[in-house]
Order: C-alpha cells, then structure tokens, then sequence
C-alpha cells in the first residue's frame, strides 16, 4: 500500500503553548481524508509541520516517501496548499497573483488557471486588496489547483465562500478526487466531512483521539434532541448527556429513530428538533 502522508510520533512545543503531541496518521495515495477539529485543537500546526513550514520537536512526517523537513523544497512541486489564512501582495491583481503562484513549478499550463476563474467567477483585473474575504479565499484556492497537484492540503478551505461558491468548490475537488488525487482537508464543520472524505480523524488539544472511516462516524454518531414539554426516557436506549429546563429538555441520542418516534408520540411534547451535534458533544458521544 503506498500512502501520500505518514506521520509518525510528530510533536511540537511552543514554550507554555499547546502544539500537538505524538500525532500518528498515515493517508494512502488517492484518498480523501478528513482531519476535524474546533478552532485551535492542533489542525494548522499539524499541517504546517507537515509541509516543512515549521520545524518539529521531535518526530517525523513524509509526503510520498520524502522527509517533511529535509525535503520540503521537492515536495511542494507536487502539492497544492490551501492556507486557512492566504496572504497575498494587496497592489497586485488577481492575474498578476495567480501568475506569480504559478511560476514556482513546472507545470505552467494556463488554461487550468483560466478554467478555475471562470467556475469561481473571479475577476482577474482587480486588485487583490479590492477582494472581499470571500474572494481572497477563491484566489487562495486557484493558487493551490492551477498547478494540478497530486496531493491538496486545505486547511479550513471553506471559510468565507457564499453557499453557491461551496458548492462549486466541492464539485472541483470529487473530479479531482476521481483522477485519483489525494485530498487532506481540516474542517471544524463535521458536516463537510461526512459528505466527501472517506476517512477521518478528530483531535483535540493537540492529540489525536479518533481516526476512523467516516461511514463508521456517521453511523455511530449521537444527535441532538431538544423539545418543548416533557417525555418518558426509560424506554431508550443511547441517550446521553441529558440537560433539563423548565420548557423541556434536550439529550444526545444514538438509538433507533423509530423508537424515538415512538417516545415523542407518548410523552408531552409541544414541539422537538433533532440536529446534528456540534463537534465537541460527538467527542463526548465516543469518549466519555
């Protein structure tokens, strides 16, 4: 089995600030994988050591068999990198931008960049300075597929693009993937996740707690039921973290729908919701 990324034992300190610790992942050729975490757990550090950007306290990584570190200038001829935050020269136009970013490797084939553009209706006249968060992102995200890399690595790539944008944006990364390209995408959004990687792992503080395919999470992940009035638990099996009000109360549930149904029927319920829990209750849900 060949695998696009290996990360073994990886750790970095800053000082008193939390890094990661002892992460382990591998990533076979071709997949697309999800890395989920909230804001500040470990993703961007992790994928900065990763990429050479930053230097490991101890540990390893490799990109397609090469070292992070002592071979980072051969690996980024074949990656495309999606910052979480692209700066880009703010005098510069978007065509003067794009063209700069493309001169860095050896496939300088045009018509890619141009195709992009189009599909993500940027305006290559203006001023990158001119562009409005959204707009930076769409350049940022041109910048890391016009060399038609065989690994992408986007950190929070969806950050700022209007729902149409998302849309198209995730349309370009299944054809990617059907070519056979390898995708490394951070989210803190496990709904992206579910639809488009195959396998994922969550960390938190800088450690990673799961890695499993995400047909797996899916399956096994609670919901949130919330309701106004009142119901009989007892009969359920799968709830948790149960939180009560004077309205009504609300509770992680993992059973059968339809015998959640069925409670709802019996109980005192004025109204109810069932949505998708947030990224630390899943935590919960698997590990407490």
């Amino acid at each position: 089995m060949k695998y696009a990324i290996e990360i073994e034992n990886l750790t970095k300190n800053y000082g008193k600030h939390r890094g990661v610790e002892n992460i382990d992942l591998c990533v076979k050729e071709g997949e697309w994988f999800g890395f989920i975490g909230p804001n500040g757990a470990g993703k961007s550090t992790t994928i900065r050591t990763l990429l050479g950007l930053i230097k490991p306290t101890k540990g390893e990584s490799r990109i397609f068999g090469l070292d992070s570190w002592e071979e980072s200038e051969r690996i980024m001829e074949d990656v495309g990198y999606l910052p979480s935050e692209a700066i880009f020269y703010p005098e510069m136009s978007v065509k003067e931008t794009l063209d700069y970013a493309l001169s860095f490797f050896k496939n300088k084939d045009k018509r890619r960049q141009e195709e992009l553009c189009q599909r993500f209706q940027l305006d290559t006249k203006r001023k990158v300075g001119e562009l409005s968060y959204g707009n930076r992102k769409k350049v940022g995200i041109v910048s890391a597929l016009q060399h038609s890399p065989s690994l992408l690595i986007l950190d929070e790539p969806t950050g700022g693009l209007d729902p149409l944008m998302q849309r198209e944006f995730f349309n370009v990364l299944e054809e990617e993937h059907e070519k056979g390209k390898t995708i490394f995408m951070s989210s803190h959004i496990l709904s992206e996740i579910e639809h488009h990687a195959e396998t994922a792992a969550f960390i938190r503080d800088g450690k990673i707690i799961l890695k499993k395919e995400v047909a797996e999470i899916a399956k096994n992940s609670a919901r949130r039921v919330t309701l106004r009035g009142s119901m009989n638990l007892d009969s359920l099996e799968g709830v948790k973290e149960i939180e009560r009000s004077k309205e009504g109360m609300s509770f992680l549930y993992s059973g059968d729908s339809k015998l959640l149904i069925e409670a709802l029927g019996k109980g005192d319920v004025k109204d109810f919701t069932v949505t998708e829990p947030d990224l630390e209750e899943v935590f919960l849900h698997y590990y407490k």
